[in-house]
């Protein structure tokens, strides 16, 4: 299943790869693409999304909701 969110506060390459690892360090199966531009993160995999929200929110960013 294919979920994208929107993510703010990221700024940078880094923001991209704190999202990215807090969202693998949980489903490593996951496929994680983090758009910085757009403020969104596609994950491919089976995930939750409260689960998905509190890595995002523990990781330093504001989780917005499903886009």
């Amino acid at each position: 299943m294919t979920k994208t969110y929107l993510i703010g506060g990221m700024s940078c390459s880094g923001c991209v790869k704190s999202v990215t690892n807090a969202i693998k360090a949980h489903y490593p199966d996951a496929q994680v693409q983090v758009e910085l531009e757009a403020g969104t993160v596609e994950v491919v995999g089976d995930i939750e999304d409260g689960r998905v929200s509190s890595l995002i929110e523990d990781a330093g960013f504001d989780f917005r909701g499903q886009a």
